[in-house]
C-alpha cells in the first residue's frame, strides 16, 4: 500500500517522532512478518511506553498501519478478519437531546427496526451517550452522541463485524442514508417549532489525562 493513501501514517509520524521508513525498519527488526497482531502490537507498545501518551492506542495504530502496508490487512479490516465502518456528522443539538431524538427516530424508522436483532441498550455519561445493539446477522451497531467544545454534539455511527469488504461498503452506504433521514427528522422537528436547548461551551478540564 502507498503510505500517502493511508491516513494513519501522518499522525503516527507526528506523534511518535519517527518516520514511516523507521517504523518499517523496526518491523523488520522484530520479524513482524512471522508474528500475529497481538505480538506485533505488544512489541510496539513496549517501544512507545514512556515516550507518548496512550501508548496502547498508538501501538494498535502503528500495527494496523503496518499490516495494511504489508498486505496482511486491508483498510477497515479488524484483527479477526471482519470489517468495520463509521458515519459521523455534526449537529446543532446538545448531547442529551441528540440521543433522545435518535432513540425516537430509530424506534419508528422501518429500515432500522427491521435490522435489529436485540433491544437497543442506551447509556450515558458526561462524555458520551450510547445506543448499542446487534443486527439479526450479529453485526454490532454503536450510535454515539459525543459533545463538542462549543456545547453541541456529533452523531457517530459505528458498524462493527461485517463479513466482507463488499458488505462493509454496503453498510457504509446504508448508514449514510439512514443518518441522512435522521437529519431530515431533526429538521422537520425544527420546522414544526421544536425549541432546542441552547448549547453552552464545555469547560476545559485541567490536569493530565489518566
Amino acid at each position: 500500500m502507498n503510505d500517502k493513501k493511508n491516513p494513519r501514517i501522518g499522525p503516527i509520524e507526528a506523534t511518535t517522532k519517527r518516520s514511516w521508513a523507521e517504523w518499517l525498519e523496526f518491523m523488520e527488526g522484530i520479524d513482524a512478518a512471522k508474528l500475529d497482531h497481538h505480538a506485533i502490537a505488544t512489541a510496539v507498545y513496549y517501544e512507545l511506553e514512556g515516550k507518548v501518551d496512550n501508548p496502547g492506542w498508538w501501538a494498535q495504530s502503528v500495527s494496523v498501519a503496518w499490516e495494511q502496508e504489508s498486505g496482511r490487512r486491508i483498510p477497515g479490516q479488524r484483527p479477526d478478519g471482519t470489517f468495520q465502518t463509521s458515519v459521523s456528522k455534526s449537529t446543532p443539538l446538545v448531547m442529551e437531546e441528540l440521543m433522545a431524538e435518535w432513540e425516537a427516530f430509530a424506534a419508528q424508522d422501518e429500515e432500522v427496526v427491521a435490522m435489529l436483532g436485540s433491544t437497543p441498550k442506551v447509556a450515558g455519561t458526561e462524555n458520551r451517550h450510547t445506543w448499542r445493539t446487534k443486527t439479526k446477522d450479529g453485526v454490532v451497531l454503536n450510535v454515539l452522541a459525543e459533545p463538542k467544545p462549543n456545547g453541541t454534539a456529533s452523531l457517530v455511527v459505528q458498524v462493527v463485524g461485517t463479513e466482507s469488504l463488499e458488505a462493509n461498503e454496503v453498510a457504509k452506504e446504508q448508514w449514510t442514508a439512514i443518518v441522512g433521514r435522521f437529519f431530515e427528522w431533526v429538521d422537520g422537528a425544527t420546522a414544526a417549532g421544536r425549541v432546542w436547548t441552547k448549547p453552552v461551551a464545555r469547560e476545559k478540564k485541567s490536569g493530565m489525562m489518566g
